[in-house]
């Protein structure tokens, strides 16, 4: 088999813009994170400001975890994997170009509007009208260029990667763009269109798919490409990468309605999602096993290799979380773990375990790649951002779920006149060194960060600019 370069190349600029992005949101939405975690242990450091009550930095700190550090991970790595696997560059550099900075500018616009306290409360869908159009239009033209560029592929097949990235797109733009149907009455001011139950309905559909279409199925094909790349290993199942992706895209959609038990959602609509949260445990597994196994044979790489390990782990927590979820969903564990700081521990073993590592893992296997390096600047540094990040998000979610169960049977307690037997404040105190401990395990995973990104500044530095243009040259092989 031959292999010839060609004279084009891929966009790499657009792909490192965002990889670079994913690195600084990274670390301002988890140090946001932090500085919140702390509110909850020193209510002083609110410092009596309406901008920096927890309220409002909040929702800032998940829109910055979510859609700029996730949302910039996902851009890099769906442009990086979509021009490999299609060996061919992106159908439109301009376009490229109008999604990384209009992504930038939905993100500085949070960051303006959100501490000024402009929202629509509903969560995950916080910014308001003029922002989520803007949104919404580049969020199209991703899907534009995603698309196009598979359809002028050099390939006859289409990696399975490319088919998760591509469901996490349009099912994405269908959950904003029906989610944020509103009636506007001034520039910074909407009412959605929809009311009461009706309201809740949706935008937990709309919340629980975010979770289900942007922070998993866009990740997974993430880990289709990265796992096997980095373990330098095929597949363990192809078969089953598309069982799992069709189980996947035709079960997510139905388990919105578990966020909403025991409100006055109907019964029947709480059972649907309960049942579907259950049986999306098997897609889930059959993804995470898929991962797993990929690794047969490469076991004894993770000694030697913390990219995959970041990998490997991220793997571990998806499935952790994946059983969790379900789990949390049947009605009888709900009606004790609802409203307490088990569902915040369970969001974050997903957030910090699954798709923040995996992302650092992506990002660190990448970066050598698109600047012409032979690896990072520092394996060292990788390791000690590994357990930095591994300890902090055990810390975290251990906290939570000692936290979670002591609140939910504290509110639960009743005297034998059927008083409540503690107060809120009793919950509250007996919360405190969970909360200690949350901010330090947060604390830890952000200055893993910071290693994070000394190490890409210093690969980056060292890269020269004609080896980051023959790192762009488009290779196909099995050319004559």
């Amino acid at each position: 088999m031959s292999t010839a370069i060609s004279p084009t190349a891929y966009n790499y600029k657009v792909v490192r813009q965002f990889a670079i992005m994913t690195v600084v949101w990274g670390i301002l939405g988890m140090g946001i994170g932090v500085f919140i975690a702390s509110q909850l242990v020193w209510p002083q450091l609110n410092l009596d400001l309406p901008w920096t009550s927890f309220g409002r930095l909040r929702p800032l700190h998940t829109n910055l975890v979510i859609f700029a550090f996730g949302g910039c991970a996902l851009f890099a790595t769906s442009y990086y994997v979509v021009q490999r696997t299609c060996q061919t560059r992106l159908i439109s550099d301009a376009m490229a170009a109008f999604t990384f900075w209009g992504w930038q500018a939905v993100i500085v616009s949070a960051l303006i509007t959100l501490p000024m306290g402009y929202t629509t409360t509903k969560e995950y869908a916080e910014l308001e009208w003029p922002i989520a159009i803007l949104l919404a239009i580049v969020w199209v033209t991703y899907g534009l260029v995603f698309f196009g560029t598979i359809v002028k592929r050099k390939t006859k097949h289409i990696y399975v990667g490319n088919w998760f990235y591509g469901a996490f797109i349009v099912v994405t733009a269908m959950l904003h763009i029906v989610n944020h149907i509103s009636l506007p009455v001034s520039l910074f001011k909407s009412y959605s269109a929809y009311a009461g139950a009706t309201d809740a309905m949706i935008q937990w559909w709309y919340g629980h798919n975010a979770v289900g279409f942007f922070l998993t199925t866009g990740f997974l094909g993430m880990m289709y490409y990265f796992v096997p790349k980095q373990a330098e290993r095929p597949i363990y199942s192809y078969r089953l990468s598309i069982v799992h992706f069709w189980a996947l895209i035709t079960l997510y959609i139905w388990a919105g309605p578990h966020h909403l038990h025991y409100t006055a959602l109907p019964d029947w609509a709480q059972s649907l999602g309960m049942v579907m949260s259950i049986i999306l445990l098997a897609p889930s597994w059959g993804g995470m096993i898929n991962g797993m196994m990929t690794l047969s044979g490469a076991w004894h790489k993770l000694r030697t290799d913390p990219i995959l390990r970041f990998l490997v782990v991220s793997l571990a927590f998806y499935g952790m979380s994946t059983f969790e979820g379900p789990m949390m969903a049947i009605k009888t564990v709900n009606s004790l773990s609802h409203y307490t700081d088990w569902t915040i521990g369970h969001v974050h073993a997903g957030a910090l375990g699954w798709v923040a590592m995996i992302s650092i893992g992506a990002v660190y296997h990448m970066i050598p790649k698109l600047y012409g390096r032979a690896q990072m600047h520092s394996v060292g540094l990788i390791n000690a951002h590994f357990w930095l990040a591994t300890i902090g998000t055990v810390l975290y979610i251990a906290s939570m779920w000692v936290n979670g169960i002591t609140q939910g049977l504290m509110w639960r307690a009743i005297n034998d006149d059927g008083t409540l037997t503690y107060s809120f404040v009793e919950a509250l105190q007996a919360s405190h060194p969970g909360y200690i401990v949350r901010a330090l395990g947060g604390a830890f995973f952000a200055s893993g960060m910071l290693l994070m990104a000394y190490n890409v500044f210093r690969t980056v530095r060292a890269a020269d600019a004609t080896q980051a243009q023959d790192a762009a040259k488009i290779v196909v092989v099995g050319a004559h």
